[in-house]
């Protein structure tokens, strides 16, 4: 049995080792620091890394198929409305939330990512985004103090 590169394990394994090379490059221009007196640049450089190693990790453990197993490999087509509501929740929490504060941003990403998954109906999504949006609310203005405003208008 002869093996053989999966050239999309291998592209994926590319693209992890090109970004932790990218953080690790970009992290060591700030302060590193030492185990006991972390600099500003030790969590980057130190993920980075993380990233370089998945990378390699993933090439050797999941980047080899059998020939006769890389035949018969179909790869589905790619679902738009997942990556279209994905994207567009992104991009409307960026928007709502300047404009509109946590509150509003959380719950219009949440919603609209949500009906990326054809599973979902309005009412469970926006259900979700509720129970989300209230748990970010908790976490994130009371529990960290972050100080993004959870309603703001104009």
């Amino acid at each position: 049995m002869r093996f053989k590169i999966n050239k999309q394990d291998a592209w994926a394994s590319a693209l992890l080792c090109a970004l932790g090379l990218f953080v690790v490059v970009h992290g060591s221009s700030y302060s590193l620091g030492t185990l006991s007196r972390m600099g500003p640049g030790f969590f980057p450089v130190a993920l980075g890394v993380l990233l370089i190693f998945l990378g390699v990790l993933n090439l050797f453990t999941s980047g080899h198929t059998a020939d006769d197993e890389a035949d018969e490999t179909l790869t589905a087509p790619p679902d738009w409305r997942g990556w279209l509501c994905i994207i567009g929740g992104v991009v409307a929490f960026i928007a709502v939330g300047k404009y509109g504060g946590l509150v509003p941003a959380t719950l219009a990403l949440v919603s609209i990512s949500a009906l990326g998954d054809r599973s979902h109906t309005l009412l469970s999504a926006l259900a979700l985004a509720v129970f989300v949006t209230i748990l970010g609310v908790v976490i994130f203005s009371w529990g960290l103090d972050l100080q993004f405003p959870l309603v703001r208008w104009g």
